[in-house]
């Protein structure tokens, strides 16, 4: 079994920034495994937002490609998710995840964290 905890969330203003954090835990070889950022805003599906390699290649939605920036630590098996630059449409809760192989998502979801981003 594989534990997902993320942490970070908040409520920020327009322009502001957070740090997200995804700490696994449990049955994973978390240093081979690609890792994912989802969000989910009220009402929408959840979306891709970032992915990182094990090799520390990086993707990015186009909605937040020179804002975010996703990274990770495979000694302390975590994922960082930099948010600068926010905006009210980055508002949603935000989890991890990883990939079992190419395209096909584990089913371990963590409980997430909310972002809120309101002046």
């Amino acid at each position: 079994q594989v534990q997902l905890v993320e942490s970070g969330g908040g409520l920020v203003q327009p322009g502001g920034s957070l740090r997200l954090s995804c700490a696994a835990s449990g049955r994973i070889i978390f240093r081979i495994y690609t890792m994912a950022w989802y969000r989910q805003a009220p009402g929408k599906q959840r979306e891709l937002v970032a992915t990182i390699t094990s090799g520390h290649n990086t993707n990015y939605v186009d909605s937040v490609k020179g804002r975010f920036t996703i990274s990770r630590d495979n000694v302390k098996t975590t994922v960082y998710l930099q948010m600068n630059s926010l905006k009210p449409e980055d508002t949603a809760v935000y989890y991890c995840n990883y990939e079992l192989r190419p395209g096909v998502l584990s089913s371990d979801w963590g409980q997430g964290t909310q972002v809120t981003v309101s002046s």
